[in-house]
């Protein structure tokens, strides 16, 4: 437990105790750790690493998949589930604000020669189906042919309506489009909304989930899928440099998490909820209440940049890319939270 007292006075170099910038910072827990030095190993480019292997067993089976291949990053596994659902000229209908679409570097338009086609996000995250409907391009040589719908849950902190992505996913294969889901925090979605990952992913042809945030391994996603589109992803992963060889030691550590920090998400979505109020009260504060582990504020006066300068001397780190954005995980306790608003606190009200 960190001792946040000797942070009243401290000065601009107090070291970080709550890092709120992204659930990616977490460090290995112990048990994780002896999970991982346990871990019986073999080569997973020959296909013989029997922790691995387990691995892409269980999770398929989790979310009701055929078949599922383990990934180093989201990024690998978005980008290796876009480029073998689609080829050189083809287009993929996602929202403008997509992780896919915005945050990955433009990976399948550099690599694969794809089109994204991007549509505005609602608030919510959804894409209006009305909007996806005329996006969808005619059979014709003029246009980039469509085939691919992506979606995510969550989109910033926000679970996707029930029966959205049902309607969604029911529209695009009704004009002959697969789907692909980035679900990244499906697990938050999932504790959130009181839902299976199963459920969530069934309207889905592709799903990839990452172990590396809320789940707090060190590194690792899984791509899951038909098993016919799992072998060309195979395919694709190995042309990117995703081919790994005693990646065992990670996929147990995934597999640790899988097994004791899925239900613990919770206590991230509350600890949010007890951040946003505390920023809510604050002067010249608009908090949006988040829904799982993300919490977003706006700072009136344009002064965000200088209250996270502040919160930073204070030994708190937040993001301002999209407003200012706190995201808890299992590395910070209540404590923190009541010092990261304490340090709020101290700037607005000064």
């Amino acid at each position: 437990m960190a001792d946040y007292a000797h942070f009243e006075n401290a000065g601009s170099r107090s070291p970080v105790v709550v890092d709120l910038r992204s659930d990616t910072v977490t460090k290995p827990t112990a048990a994780m750790r002896e999970a991982i030095a346990r871990a019986e190993v073999g080569d997973d480019v020959f296909g013989d690493d029997p922790t691995v292997n387990a691995l892409q067993e269980r999770v398929a089976a989790l979310l009701g998949k055929e078949a599922a291949l383990f990934m180093s990053s989201g990024t690998q596994s978005n980008l290796c589930g876009l480029l073998a659902h689609c080829g050189r000229g083809d287009e993929y209908i996602v929202g403008q604000l997509a992780h896919t679409y915005r945050y990955e570097g433009g990976g399948a338009a550099v690599l694969g020669s794809i089109q994204p086609q991007p549509l505005p996000n609602q608030p919510d995250g959804t894409l209006k189906l009305e909007d996806i409907e005329a996006a969808i391009k005619p059979d014709d040589p003029h246009f980039a042919r469509t085939r691919l719908l992506a979606l995510e849950n969550t989109w910033n902190g926000n679970v996707l309506p029930n029966g959205y992505a049902e309607a969604a996913c029911e529209l695009a294969r009704g004009r002959g489009l697969a789907t692909h889901l980035d679900g990244a925090r499906l697990f938050n979605a999932a504790v959130a909304s009181g839902r299976t990952v199963a459920d969530l992913a069934r309207p889905f042809d592709s799903v990839s989930l990452c172990f590396s945030k809320g789940l707090g391994a060190p590194v690792g996603s899984m791509l899951v899928g038909p098993r016919e589109l799992i072998q060309r992803a195979h395919r694709v992963r190995k042309m990117v440099g995703g081919g790994l060889r005693q990646v065992g030691l990670l996929a147990a550590a995934a597999d640790h998490a899988l097994t004791h920090h899925v239900e613990r998400l919770a206590d991230d979505h509350a600890l949010a909820r007890r951040l946003a109020e505390g920023l809510a009260a604050l002067p010249g504060v608009t908090v949006t209440p988040p829904q799982t582990n993300i919490v977003f504020a706006q700072v009136g006066g344009g002064r965000g940049a200088a209250l996270l300068a502040h919160l930073k001397s204070r030994g708190v780190l937040a993001t301002g890319l999209i407003g200012l954005r706190f995201v808890t995980h299992l590395d910070v306790d209540a404590a923190g939270i009541d010092h990261a608003i304490a340090a709020a606190r101290e700037f607005l009200e000064a």
